[in-house]
């Protein structure tokens, strides 16, 4: 299993529009995505308008296929629009 954690940081006057735009893509992918385990975004506590992305796959193919989805490309491009600086993403290997 393929886990993604994504650090987000978004300009103070998108953080409406981020948290709408993800609301809707979280839907999407849940709904559309048969390899997503878990997708989940959150609020940081201790940094002030970053955002963290949790995403849990059944393996790599399932991630690869998430990036392609036209749902993740179309919001994509409205959550650039919302960022201060570029996304900090990791892959990770689930142990368990």
């Amino acid at each position: 299993m393929v886990c993604v954690l994504a650090t987000l940081k978004v300009k103070a006057d998108k953080a409406q529009d981020f948290e709408t735009i993800f609301k809707k893509l979280s839907k999407d992918v849940r709904s559309n995505e048969e390899g997503n385990i878990f997708y989940q975004v959150a609020k940081d506590r201790e940094n002030e308008n970053t955002y963290l992305v949790l995403e849990h796959y059944k393996d790599q193919e399932s991630v690869d296929a998430h990036g392609k989805s036209d749902h993740f490309r179309s919001a994509g491009k409205e959550i650039g629009e919302c960022l201060d600086g570029p996304p900090i993403i990791k892959y990770l290997d689930a142990i368990l």
